[in-house]
């Protein structure tokens, strides 16, 4: 029978010496994804051009094979996110399938965009980019937090449409802050308003049950190579049927004004393996039993918030169905207020601790991010809470001495 925990590691590459508690930034695929990668690897070494030029994304005849390489990859993907096959084409990551989406909005000046001020730092550039060049306004609108319910997410947003809002971009899980945002409730009031939605879904594929069309937005970008188990460099845009003719990749190639999946399939020479490798990831996700993986992941994390907050004499005020497989706790006031504050506390852990686990400052304090895998457990969890009182500890008695 399998048994979630640290035993788990031997499933990945990951230092067993290290308190690895950051699988949501960059992901970390287990070992028979990676086996799998290098199968396909070797394979396409044995024939380059073959393998490239015909099989991959079927350009040209191959008798040998039905569907090509990508489509059969795509169409496992997106059975396991509830997608038609037809909707559904691989990006590198979530990044490039925004990028797709907002580089091809016909925007023009007086046209606004409206995103949240928890959006990642790397999408709101890109909106702010894309605006900038058509000569359209990037509206913030403030979330406050903590957020009781989805009302409290989907009220600001309405609030800042317009006659004039041509998209709203959201975030299905938040990056900083770790919440799982009512999507499906703010795509309902956007259209009820003629606003087609945008969902950054970087962290639900693989932490969260995700069928896509049910959540009736209009495009949705997700990785696969953080929760999903994908090598890294794997991620998908789904787009709405009717939505799908305006998309473009972002590099233009081969593919242009061919439709929608032959465009995203015929891309400028790279490394298709990652792509191809992801169903390995979504099979192991059912060998080990999805449902028991999610609610074992959701219940650490959620244990995690309630002993760190009671350790360090904090509070942790969200509600339980906006936590997924993360969540971000406030540290002690003594640890401090600033980037840099943040930045000299992760570092230590990191070098000192052997504890891999992202910080920052915000609202006057220091908040860390904690990710809950299937090889972490709450030992894991003490071992973060041990280290920060112990550095605490430390900076609150140097500041008495020398407040003396």
């Amino acid at each position: 029978m399998l048994t979630f925990g640290r035993s788990m590691l031997q499933h990945w590459l990951l230092d067993p010496d290290c308190t690895y508690l950051n699988h949501g930034t960059v992901g970390a695929p287990p070992r028979r994804v990676l086996n799998k990668q290098q199968a396909l690897r070797d394979e396409i070494e044995r024939h380059p051009s073959r393998f490239m030029l015909r099989e991959l994304n079927g350009e040209h005849p191959m008798p040998w094979r039905a569907v090509s390489r990508l489509r059969e990859a795509s169409d496992q993907v997106a059975a396991f996110l509830g997608s038609r096959p037809d909707d559904l084409v691989f990006v590198p990551n979530v990044t490039t399938g925004m990028n797709a989406v907002l580089g091809s909005l016909p925007l023009a000046p007086g046209d606004e965009v409206v995103i949240t001020d928890m959006a990642y730092g790397a999408i709101t550039l890109t909106a702010r980019a894309m605006c900038e060049r058509s000569g359209a306004t990037l509206r913030t609108v403030k979330l406050g937090y903590p957020i009781g319910d989805a009302a409290g997410v989907v009220d600001p947003i309405v609030a800042a449409l317009t006659p004039h809002t041509r998209l709203v971009v959201i975030d299905h899980v938040t990056a900083r802050t770790a919440l799982v945002l009512p999507v499906a409730a703010v795509a309902a009031a956007c259209h009820a308003r003629g606003v087609p939605v945008l969902v950054d879904g970087a962290h639900a594929p693989g932490a969260i049950p995700l069928d896509i069309p049910s959540l009736g937005v209009d495009w949705y970008a997700a990785n696969l190579h953080k929760w999903a188990h994908a090598p890294r460099g794997c991620g998908i845009l789904w787009a709405a049927p009717e939505r799908q003719s305006i998309v473009h990749y972002p590099v233009v190639s081969w593919g242009r004004d061919r439709g929608f999946r032959a465009e995203f399939e015929h891309t400028p020479t790279a490394d298709p393996t990652s792509y191809l490798a992801a169903p390995e990831g979504i099979a192991l996700l059912r060998e080990w039993g999805f449902d028991a993986c999610v609610s074992y992941m959701h219940g650490l994390a959620w244990d995690a918030a309630a002993m760190l907050t009671s350790r360090w004499g904090t509070a942790f005020e969200i509600p339980r169905q906006m936590v997924g497989t993360m969540v971000t706790v406030p540290l002690p006031d003594e640890a401090g207020t600033t980037d840099e504050a943040a930045e000299a506390l992760r570092l230590a852990l990191l070098l000192e601790d052997r504890i891999e686990v992202p910080l920052h400052a915000s609202g006057g304090r220091l908040w860390v991010r904690v990710s809950a895998q299937v090889y972490n457990d709450r030992s894991d969890i003490e071992t973060l809470a041990d280290a920060v009182e112990r550095r605490i500890s430390v900076v609150e008695r140097a500041r008495r001495m020398f407040a003396k």
